[in-house]
């Protein structure tokens, strides 16, 4: 009995410790941003497959790999015509893996939006449809006429890695004659600039130059963890939206009125209007004063965000303890020492963002008042 009850506390121990290992690695992976004024930051993933198109796993897997990660919303955007399961795998709706991570998502608050991938040779290439009714209504062959019953079903579309190099061979994304027609009869709404992988600073300039959302995607196929490294502390590309309040409409309206910022690989890509805010949420002076009679200000910078900036100090003072870049780890504190050469009442620290994108080859400026 004595063994017995040993056995039973030292199976309760581990038990626990197990679950709290799991349960750390849970958050060290939640993907964490700061809100703004009036906006909730939320964070969405609307371009992953499973095995009902192309993916190699079943849509609760998407689900879960969701919720690892804190993603507010997703997409399963299953191709309408390639199909390369359908031997192993057929089934004649379109709609069945969203039914599939709607049920599955629901006890957890994780918002499922409907979407499917229009799946044309160039052009117009790949496009998702998202925050649409029914999918197989999508399955019709003429090019132009699926996008207008997207608009019809109240979707919201946008191209699909417009610098894929099965579509085009230099990686550069450009605009067709079609893709032109799609916006002026305003059937194209967004462009991601980050798929997957790969980044486009064509597709970024293209999404200024037509006034189209910013957005960033996974694509996923396999699994998250093994594509990003997320257990060495890799993240999945996502599209940051600042939306009015955490449901699916919310989403919707703030991605119609472009309020997206996208994070990949560590850095941060959007317009300024909402990068720029997006920053100066994030990063904040904690704590500031003077080394005794010295001229030399300790100034305490917090990060509230997962990004780890890299800045370039352009303040005109300089740097006790460096020589001009910053490093600003996620979710913590960093300590500067500022020479300014006498002790002053207040200035302004001046830093530019090197690891955030308002424009091609282009970086926002970080400012921030420090008082003595």
């Amino acid at each position: 009995m004595k063994q017995a009850t040993l056995l039973s506390l030292l199976f309760f121990f581990c038990q626990n410790v197990f679950s709290q290992i799991a349960h750390e690695h849970v958050h060290d992976r939640a993907i964490h941003f700061p809100d703004l004024p009036g906006y909730r930051t939320l964070v969405c993933d609307f371009h992953q497959h499973t095995v009902f198109s192309d993916g190699s796993v079943w849509p609760d897997i998407r689900v879960g790999e969701a919720l690892r990660d804190s993603v507010d919303a997703i997409s399963l955007t299953e191709h309408l015509e390639y199909q390369p399961h359908k031997k192993d795998l057929p089934h004649p709706d379109r709609n069945r893996a969203y039914e599939l991570a709607e049920k599955s998502a629901r006890p957890y608050g994780l918002i499922v939006v409907k979407g499917a991938e229009i799946t044309r040779r160039m052009p117009p290439g790949h496009c998702n449809a998202i925050f649409i009714e029914d999918a197989n209504k999508l399955l019709i062959e003429d090019s132009l006429e699926v996008f207008k019953e997207a608009q019809r079903q109240g979707a919201f579309t946008f191209w699909n890695h417009p610098n894929w190099i099965a579509q085009y061979a230099d990686g550069i994304a450009r605009l067709t004659g079609f893709h032109k027609k799609l916006l002026a009869e305003g059937l194209l709404q967004g462009i991601e600039v980050v798929n997957d992988l790969t980044f486009s600073d064509e597709a970024l300039q293209i999404a200024l130059d037509y006034n189209l959302t910013i957005m960033g995607t996974s694509d996923i196929h396999g699994l998250v963890d093994w594509q990003y490294g997320i257990p060495e502390g890799g993240h999945r590309p996502v599209t940051l939206v600042f939306a009015k309040e955490k449901t699916a409409a919310a989403i919707k309206e703030g991605l119609q009125k472009r309020r997206t910022v996208v994070w990949f690989n560590n850095t941060l890509v959007g317009r300024e209007e909402w990068l720029s805010p997006l920053i100066g949420a994030s990063v904040s002076v904690e704590k500031s004063f003077y080394q005794g009679a010295a001229a030399i200000m300790e100034v305490h910078l917090k990060n509230d965000s997962d990004v780890e900036f890299i800045l370039r100090n352009e303040s005109g003072f300089g740097l006790h303890n460096g020589h001009g870049i910053v490093q600003l780890h996620p979710n913590t504190t960093t300590k500067i020492e500022v020479k300014t050469l006498e002790q002053l009442e207040a200035f302004t620290l001046k830093f530019r963002v090197l690891n955030a994108v308002t424009a091609p080859r282009a970086n926002p400026v970080l400012e921030m008042e420090v008082f003595k």
